[in-house]
């Protein structure tokens, strides 16, 4: 079965509650379910339901509430660029950070899913905006690094292939990495118990 191929079994209908979906037939992967596309986001614009267990494919994407959030930023700088016209140094700042802010928000619109999996592995967002499959057996690692500093703490998804490295924030994936770890060890052990997650440091 070619790698871009996903794996056999029936899809389930979702749950809500989280961030994780079944991907649609527009999405750039997993792309060939059988039956209706599922509605990709919830009814609030935020991230879609979960599938229940057993379901073979999933996605995770970046919520509507977080696009949003972007767009509104560099709106927000872009007028305090046009204002700040005869003030040539806060002009820069601003404008710079309008443009980084844009840019963020097209890349969430281009590509909004961030991580889909099947039984036969994971699609990873790469670069910009491009995609790269990665089947099970290139991946040594999946793991959740946690760190808590000044207060606030945070969360990465990892996954390595020992000649890359991927990361992923909840903010990427509109749910907890814990969560989405535990469900890529149930993918990729076929459905079965996850394997333990893998986490890092609480501090630092």
């Amino acid at each position: 079965m070619p790698a871009d191929e996903p794996g056999p079994g029936r899809p389930v209908a979702p749950r809500a509650g989280s961030g994780a979906t079944a991907p649609d037939a527009g999405s750039g992967a997993g792309s060939g379910a059988t039956g209706a596309p599922a509605d990709p986001t919830g009814p609030a614009g935020g991230p879609a339901a979960e599938p229940a267990a057993g379901q073979d494919r999933l996605a995770w994407r970046v919520s509507r509430g977080m696009v949003g959030l972007k767009a509104g930023g560099a709106l927000v700088f872009t007028l305090l660029a046009v204002f700040s016209a005869g003030e040539p140094v806060r002009l820069v700042v601003a404008g710079l950070a309008a443009l980084v802010l844009a840019g963020y928000a097209l890349r969430d619109l281009v590509a909004p899913v961030r991580l889909a999996a099947d039984l036969d592995g994971v699609t990873v967002i790469a670069g910009y905006a491009g995609r790269r499959r990665l089947a099970w057996s290139q991946i040594e690692r999946v793991r959740v690094d946690q760190r808590q500093r000044l207060g606030t703490r945070s969360e990465l998804l990892e996954i390595d292939t020992g000649d890359s490295f991927h990361l992923l924030s909840a903010y990427d994936l509109g749910q907890p990495c814990v969560e989405v770890a535990d469900a890529l060890a149930r993918l990729r052990t076929g459905g079965g118990e996850p394997a333990r997650t893998a986490d890092g440091p609480d501090g630092g």
